[in-house]
């Protein structure tokens, strides 16, 4: 089994972890990760602890869930090197929302299905079609209403 070397240079750790270069800078400047510095003189590229590894897949994690860098920057900051403080509640409501986005989507996906077998002479003469064009309108009217995260109202397109 290979052992991991203390501390890996940037470029191993973009090997590694295929994050590039510049993505890991930028969550260095989001403080999402922390080096340890340049090597002691031998060149200037930036060195991190091999636990910036997992901190990186935490990341892959959180953002392949729906997080926004900001939330997982509050789960990673703060948090002992190699932890992270997850907020219990926040994962909870991101899996409560990701079940609401699964039951819309299956309901799409039959929606769909039904479309392409059914009977009816025209999709305009099908009722089961027209409730999933009234239920589509009526979720589009809601997100383009509903407020940014900032706050801020959305402007309709």
């Amino acid at each position: 089994m290979e052992t991991m070397p203390e501390a890996l240079d940037i470029a191993e750790v973009a090997k590694r972890s295929g994050v590039a270069a510049s993505a890991l800078r930028y969550y260095e400047r989001r403080g999402l990760i922390r080096s340890l510095g340049a090597a002691d003189g031998e060149s200037q590229r930036r060195k991190f602890a091999a636990t910036v590894l997992d901190q990186l897949a935490l990341i892959a994690l959180g953002q392949a869930a729906g997080f926004s860098l900001d939330e997982i920057g509050t789960m990673l900051t703060g948090a002992a090197p190699g932890s992270a403080q997850i907020d219990r509640g926040l994962l909870a409501a991101k899996a409560d929302e990701l079940d609401r986005t699964i039951l819309q989507l299956q309901a799409m996906s039959a929606g769909l299905r039904h479309a392409a077998a059914c009977p009816a002479p025209s999709h305009a003469q099908c009722p089961s079609f027209q409730r999933l064009l009234k239920a589509a309108a009526s979720k589009a009217l809601e997100r383009r209403l509903k407020p940014a995260r900032t706050g801020a109202p959305r402007r309709p397109r």
